[in-house]
């Protein structure tokens, strides 16, 4: 539709696509300002009654004037065409921000702040998001978030009698994590409330639970809840804890620990019950941060993420520790019995050999990986930080990335125990990130000066640190 005129919209580009339509940039002809033109599929307004709906909850997100909300202009239908006229938010996503690794603590909190006051605002007027991800949060070039598409998912939600097909709902849960599903669980599947997970009916302590996922990935570069399917990531979701936050990012403070937590709460009740009770922590946050001030969290949260850091530390994890407890209370058995200690010894000196070869194998396979992918001309760097290696590289035919790709597998396949290793593939550093990643810990292999680009042989990099580093990992 680029170039075409819906009523005084003139189409310029297109600015992406999801479940509730596609977006373009558009021009306003009469007040000569750009937009955002959310186009609705027919698809999602066949029915008369939704159709309806949809006209007077835009209307009343239309209604919601805040600085951290982007601002829904008009309603309208050309040509069969049914869109929406927002305001058109010039910056980036918070996925992105954290994709290029420029948020800092700071910035997480002033961000989250800032959308928790306009999430309080749009609350009052009785208008929930039902949709809140860091993709739908832009944070503009002189620092101002702006939440997007606020009540719109509310907008093609069917009335309880209007049913969705098993087929319809399975092929909408295939889709993956960025996926809204029509009809039947409203939410992108990462960032769900247990309630909105379960199907169960919403209230605005849904959208802080979202929130709170939404912070603890501008913190720590990670989503806290995640599987191998979908149906996995929302069984974590109703059912599971997340990390504590220090498990992934060392030193922080721990009103914040705290703060994301009770946003993550699974009963409704336990959580923040508005987002102006979030807001006010946030706020307090903030003002000790710039102010030096240093809070502690209460024993009871301590002793949880002290049980957390030991639990994910332990080598094979929960299996282990059990091992362990098991081993405990075998050798009180013996000591119990009078067992002759002596026959031991040999037994124990094998069992110590291999655990160790079994606990450093990791490290071995990682430091394999490395040799191999350092034969590869166009490969520059690579660097490993707890479960995740880097591989910095210039650009390549396709089959160089699909043989590291193999090699990661291969890689994966060969552990005993712990977590898989997860590779990245960069070709967009620069040189002065490419040298600054030389001076942290964690890097195993450096091509010399003029390695691939003029034909010279890469040379073995020396290691720096290793895979176990505790380096907080960079944002992938």
């Amino acid at each position: 539709m680029v170039g075409t005129v819906l009523k005084h919209y003139r189409i310029e580009t297109q600015l992406g696509k999801g479940g509730m339509g596609v977006v373009y940039r558009a021009r306003d002809t009469r007040l000569d300002r750009p937009v955002a033109l959310k186009m609705i599929p027919p698809g999602l307004i066949e029915n008369p009654e939704r159709r309806s709906r949809l006209l007077l909850e835009a209307r009343s997100a239309a209604a919601v004037s805040h600085p951290a909300i982007a601002q829904v202009y008009d309603i309208d239908e050309a040509d069969g065409n049914l869109f929406i006229a927002m305001e058109y938010v010039d910056g980036r996503t918070v996925t992105r921000l954290i994709a290029d690794g420029e948020l800092d603590l700071m910035g997480a909190i002033e961000i989250a702040l800032q959308v928790a006051e306009g999430l309080a605002k749009a609350h009052d007027a009785g208008i929930l998001h039902r949709d809140i991800k860091s993709d739908n949060i832009m944070v503009t070039r002189d620092g101002h978030a702006k939440l997007l598409d606020f009540g719109l998912a509310k907008l093609v939600e069917p009335e309880p009698d209007e049913p969705v097909s098993p087929a319809e709902l399975s092929r909408t849960l295939t889709r993956g994590r960025v996926q809204t599903i029509p009809g039947a669980v409203m939410g992108t599947l990462s960032y769900m409330s247990p309630e909105q997970a379960r199907g169960k009916e919403l209230d605005r302590r849904s959208d802080i639970f979202s929130l709170g996922i939404v912070l603890y990935e501008m913190v720590t570069s990670e989503l806290p809840f995640k599987g191998e399917t979908p149906l996995d990531t929302m069984h974590a979701i109703a059912y599971e804890e997340a990390r504590p936050l220090t498990l992934l990012r060392r030193n922080l403070t721990p009103e914040i620990h705290r703060i994301v937590f009770r946003c993550l709460r699974k009963n409704p009740e336990d959580r923040y019950p508005d987002a102006h009770a979030l807001a006010a922590d946030l706020r307090r946050l903030k003002h000790d941060l710039e102010t030096g001030t240093a809070a502690r969290l209460p024993v009871g949260d301590r002793l949880r993420v002290w049980a957390g850091r030991f639990k994910g530390s332990f080598p094979g994890g929960t299996r282990g520790m059990v091992i362990l407890l098991a081993a405990i209370a075998l050798g009180a058995v013996l000591v119990a019995v009078r067992f002759d200690w002596g026959g031991l010894i040999g037994p124990a000196f094998i069992a110590l050999f291999v655990y160790r070869f079994v606990r450093n194998r990791k490290k071995r396979l990682i430091a394999a990986f490395t040799r191999k992918v350092s034969r590869f001309p166009e490969v520059r760097l690579v660097a490993a930080r707890d479960d995740r290696v880097t591989v910095v590289m210039d650009k390549a035919p396709a089959k160089v990335y699909i043989r590291i790709t193999a090699l990661v597998d291969e890689l994966n396949r060969s552990l005993f125990i712990g977590k898989d290793v997860r590779a990245e593939i960069r070709t967009d550093i620069t040189e002065a990130e490419a040298s600054s990643m030389l001076t942290r810990v964690g890097v195993l292999y450096a091509r010399e000066e003029g390695g691939a680009g003029s034909g010279s042989k890469p040379a073995k990099g020396k290691t720096r640190g290793g895979p176990t580093s505790s380096a907080p990992p960079s944002a992938s």
